[in-house]
């Protein structure tokens, strides 16, 4: 498998799906976001995702979600660019934030359907529509832990029919379905959403991962996405298996706490969550506490060349 030097497109790489970093009294912290932006771009990461499910997007309010894709774009190194997350209730709320994506000089973006209820294929069909017909490439969310409805291959099919779907990131760990995308839809770029299946899809012609990870090992989780790339199992192997237990934790309940937390226990700074998300149970951060010393314990978290 040929070297993957740099991303064909922006989105064909590491996406550092970043936190919101709130203050102690809850408000957001500019500085460090774009702190933490920088410091991703500059270890090696392609991309920057604000806005997603990770970035705690449904607890801001309308000007400080404007804010923080503005001020993201404003902090990303030349080489690592900005896909927001458009995330909403309705497709006029998704159209909205994609032209507010659009406005900051976002290159594109990440959608999930509908949030809060389900609906069905022909309601799915044109809420892309919608988000597609602001101009930028659209980027199709499928994690049905986060919403009501699972996107199958046969319903993608259907979404990728519309003008300006380039791509989905797939979630759910079945890695049958990178297969299934690749038959159904095969102009999509297929990215994943489950880190603990990396090395399996990446193996199979993924083209992309989407990943809570990088803010806390952003070299590490690099480097093993480049030799997964590469196909240089010698290396990847070792490092896929120290960080495996950390992969899991994007695809909990916890795992905006957990990121958060992580990035305080290597040096970063996570800060707190908005309510109604509290702090970690005890029993819960003892756990990710030992994740986290396996896999610094798995080698050096050293910048990779992109």
């Amino acid at each position: 498998m040929p070297r993957l030097t740099r991303p064909r497109t922006p989105w064909q790489g590491v996406l550092a799906a970043i936190p919101t970093p709130f203050r102690r009294d809850l408000s957001v912290d500019f500085d460090r976001l774009q702190e933490q932006v920088r410091w991703l771009g500059d270890e090696g990461c392609h991309g920057i995702a604000p806005g997603c499910g990770l970035g705690e997007y449904q607890a801001l309010s309308d000007g400080e979600r404007v804010d923080v894709v503005r001020a993201a774009v404003e902090a990303a190194p030349a080489g690592c660019l900005v896909l927001p997350g458009v995330g909403g209730y309705g497709s006029r709320q998704a159209r909205h934030w994609t032209e507010q994506a659009q406005a900051a000089g976002a290159v594109a973006v990440l959608a999930p359907p509908p949030a809060g209820h389900r609906t069905s294929t022909v309601a799915v069909v044109a809420h892309y529509r919608e988000v597609a017909a602001v101009g930028l490439p659209v980027i199709v969310e499928n994690d049905p832990t986060q919403c009501r409805g699972d996107l199958t291959p046969e319903v993608l099919a259907t979404v990728a029919e519309t003008d300006g779907i380039v791509g989905v990131v797939e979630s759910t760990a079945d890695v049958r379905r990178l297969h299934r995308i690749r038959d159904l839809c095969p102009h999509l770029d297929v990215l994943t959403g489950a880190g603990d299946v990396l090395l399996e899809l990446m193996v199979c012609g993924a083209d992309g991962w989407l990943a809570g990870l990088p803010n806390t090992l952003p070299a590490m989780s690099v480097r093993l996405f480049q030799s997964c790339a590469d196909g240089d199992l010698a290396t990847a192997l070792p490092l896929y298996t120290g960080l495996h237990p950390m992969l899991s934790w994007d695809g909990r309940d916890e795992a905006v706490q957990a990121v958060k937390l992580g990035m305080d226990i290597v040096g970063r700074y996570g800060g707190p969550c908005r309510p109604p998300r509290g702090p970690l149970p005890s029993g819960t951060e003892a756990l990710l506490r030992r994740d986290i010393a396996r896999a610094l314990a798995t080698g050096a978290d050293r910048p990779t060349d992109r």
